[in-house]
């Protein structure tokens, strides 16, 4: 077995399992959003953070990295046990097909994985959309056991640099953070965390495949 998974969130700049291969391209027909609830890493059930996930839209591209995972059945197990605990936020998984710059007609690859989230109120992580304000002033303050939302912001906004392709939404979204910063200033909290480790997150169970391309699906990176 030898698999791919797509990242568009903080696996671009952190996937944290061994991988065979990493490719800059895209996926069409997606586009990133901050629609999704963190209560685990970078926010608490009290004050949930926003982080990425996918909405449908036709005509869209979504920038981001492919991971190739191959060299034996332990080796694969391993790496998508550690994907379904780290993305256990999202209740299923979807397979799209992967284009490379400057090839947009054929895909480079296809039956990549991408981790999603059903997008309605029945998946207790689903947000939803909120006007930039208001979603910037929940990202400027929330903050978890893995450290501040705005961070993870930031980062993603610098990744998406690094790989040469930046996210107007995602600069837009960022901005508008560094806005509150700047009004609040000294009214948003440092907490330090202090207390034993978390226990690791209990994976969900995660359905099978859904091997319809089109399939209408919010997805998450992580």
């Amino acid at each position: 077995m030898v698999f791919w998974v797509f990242g568009y969130g903080s696996l671009v700049w952190n996937p944290g399992f061994e991988y065979d291969e990493k490719v800059i391209g895209f996926i069409k027909d997606y586009k990133r959003v901050f629609d999704l609830a963190c209560i685990d890493h970078r926010g608490t059930p009290e004050s949930p953070a926003r982080t990425c996930t996918l909405e449908r839209e036709e005509g869209a591209i979504c920038w981001g990295a492919a991971y190739c995972v191959r060299g034996g059945s332990q080796k694969e197990r391993e790496a998508m046990e550690y994907l379904e605990m780290r993305e256990c936020e999202y209740d299923q998984r979807i397979l799209v097909d992967f284009y490379k710059e400057g090839i947009t007609k054929q895909p480079a690859i296809t039956g990549v994985i991408v981790f999603a989230s059903t997008p309605d109120k029945s998946n207790k992580y689903y947000l939803g959309p909120a006007p930039l304000e208001d979603m910037a002033r929940q990202i400027a303050t929330a903050f978890g056991p893995c450290g501040n939302n705005r961070d993870y912001l930031f980062k993603m906004e610098k990744a998406m640099r690094d790989i040469g392709h930046e996210d107007d939404y995602i600069i837009d979204l960022a901005n508008g953070v560094r806005k509150v910063l700047g009004i609040l200033g000294a009214a948003i909290p440092v907490k330090k965390l202090v207390g034993s480790p978390r226990s690791p997150v209990k994976p969900r169970l995660i359905p099978p495949f859904e091997r319809h391309l089109r399939a209408e699906a919010v997805a998450m990176d992580s």
